[in-house]
């Protein structure tokens, strides 16, 4: 608890069992179970953010004139609680989490949340909580999801004049079944995740909604992604439906998309970080997929991975489109994707020295 931030908690009367935390813990897949509290913070124009609270995980109530359902004015974040070997707990990066949170609120025309409070409201939460952050060594953590939606009961269109802030938190294991098994990706060639100018680079459930659509066609091809390309010449990857992408050349450079249309990963900053202090070249740079499909061929590119917080990095197996198909080598142990992959994991999980000071006690 901060100096100047006060948190008042009322306590779930009926919180989980042991039992109901350990079947959670052995099979939590992804948002099948949450925990006993919640965090919401009330913002006005006249008052700012106030009123900070931990309440009982529950419904909410909305007006059916509330301007979120109306005009979809809300923003989120992704980010994980580990346990570490000493039952420690930590969160990995938050300051960052709080940052891109800023920056998606200005592109909805949402308040701020100050970074301080932010980092403040998950340590709260996950140390009230904390019984259900998965025990150390499983592969699993407590994935927590902040959210600002606006909350005012106007149909005119017009930036709210009221938003809540909330977090709401789950345990998670992998998002895909095996995170060393490569993933197969479907080419969208026609619909687009964002345009220019667009809401792209913020997290908003909008541009979410955008791939449902495309991601039921790359099922349909037995596909577990989908890849966008750029709206406007058709020819640069962006990224998937919720993930970036990353490619290891043959020369040791190691090189992911750069577009104002695609969201800025935080496991991919810290991913090239990781490469970066490993000697490989980095670079940040628009792709296209022709460099891709020319690359793979000639083999120039050695790897593609997908990389967010929910699977952490996946290898791409092959990247299927109506006219052609990728096919990338075979994934071992030794490959780019799995040793930064093993790397970050470590340092999230506490099993290797966290040199950058990206992890957050929660006490």
């Amino acid at each position: 608890m901060t100096d100047n931030i006060n948190f008042a908690i009322e306590r779930n009367p009926n919180p989980a069992d042991a039992a109901k935390i350990a079947e959670a813990h052995a099979n939590p897949g992804f948002g099948n179970y949450f925990t006993d509290h919640m965090v919401i913070i009330d913002w006005t124009r006249e008052a700012g953010w106030h009123d900070a609270r931990i309440v009982p995980y529950g419904p909410i109530s909305l007006n059916p004139a509330n301007a979120v359902l109306h005009y979809g004015q809300e923003v989120f974040e992704g980010i994980k609680a580990y346990r570490h070997a000493d039952g420690t707990t930590h969160i990995f990066r938050p300051d960052e989490n709080a940052a891109r949170l800023q920056c998606s609120s200005k592109r909805l025309a949402l308040p701020a949340l100050p970074t301080e409070l932010f980092v403040e409201s998950l340590r709260q939460l996950v140390a009230l909580d904390e019984a259900w952050v998965p025990p150390h060594g499983e592969d699993k953590s407590l994935y927590l999801r902040p959210f600002i939606i606006a909350n005012e009961d106007f149909l005119g269109v017009r930036a709210a004049q009221r938003a809540t802030y909330m977090v709401i938190a789950c345990p998670a294991g992998g998002y895909f079944s095996d995170p060393t098994q490569p993933v197969n990706i479907w080419l969208e060639a026609e619909l687009a995740r964002a345009g220019r100018g667009g809401t792209g680079a913020a997290k908003c459930g909008g541009n979410y909604a955008a791939s449902l659509l495309p991601q039921e066609t790359a099922y349909a091809n037995g596909c577990e992604q989908v890849l966008f390309l750029d709206s406007c010449e058709g020819k640069y990857i962006e990224e998937l439906g919720g993930m970036n992408i990353v490619f290891a050349y043959r020369d040791g450079t190691i090189v992911t998309p750069e577009s104002d249309s695609i969201l800025a990963s935080i496991t991919n900053k810290s991913l090239l970080q990781l490469a970066a202090d490993a000697g490989m070249r980095v670079e940040r740079r628009k792709v296209t997929i022709d460099e891709w499909r020319e690359g793979a061929a000639t083999g120039d590119i050695v790897e593609a991975f997908a990389v967010g917080t929910a699977a952490v990095v996946a290898p791409i197996g092959l990247l299927k489109s109506q006219d052609f198909t990728i096919e990338n080598p075979p994934v071992t142990e030794d490959s780019v994707a799995m040793r930064l992959r093993a790397q970050l994991t470590g340092i999230q999980n506490g099993d290797v020295v966290d040199t950058h000071g990206w992890m957050v006690a929660t006490k």
